[in-house]
């Protein structure tokens, strides 16, 4: 049963990959695009793949801690460290993309949220204000802390150093 586990929690983390990938290549090409109907359009692609980006993650984490219970991992270093780095990227790309995209949502006069609560689309904003938002932040720098972080979470978890 472990093995089917694991497989489960390899799927999820491909699956969450592919999906997350979408929101990756929407943030780095909103830079380049200034017509406001390829915005949207990006925008709209990016959050079509959030529910399952949500769904892989959950099943994600929820295949690991099973996994670990049943190989006794708990009691080993490695598998915390890998828990606390999931977590905080979680948190760091939550708090740091969603909010921009939200801004840029509601900027360019399509719906977005505040909070958990879908709010209706409104008149776009001017274009200067797009513009400014546009040369906001660079999530290719996020993009690598969050391919770094992967990286060591995938080797905590290979080879198990400690």
């Amino acid at each position: 049963m472990y093995r089917w586990i694991i497989l489960l929690h390899v799927i999820s983390a491909f699956a969450f990959f592919m999906a997350h990938g979408i929101s990756i290549a929407v943030a780095l090409r909103l830079k380049h695009e200034h017509q406001i109907e390829r915005l949207r359009a990006l925008l709209e692609l990016s959050d079509v793949s959030k529910l399952t980006a949500r769904i892989s993650l959950v099943v994600l984490l929820l295949a690991g801690i099973v996994g670990g219970f049943m190989s006794s991992w708990w009691r080993m270093g490695w598998i915390w460290v890998s828990l606390a780095l999931l977590v905080l990227i979680t948190i760091v790309m939550a708090r740091g993309v969603s909010p921009y995209f939200n801004r840029l949502r509601k900027a360019i006069g399509s719906p977005y949220l505040i909070g958990m609560k879908r709010q209706p689309a409104q008149e776009p904003s001017p274009a200067a204000e797009i513009e400014a938002l546009l040369s906001g932040p660079n999530f290719m720098g996020m993009t690598i802390i969050g391919m770094g972080i992967t990286v060591v979470i995938i080797y905590l978890m290979m080879f198990k150093p400690f």
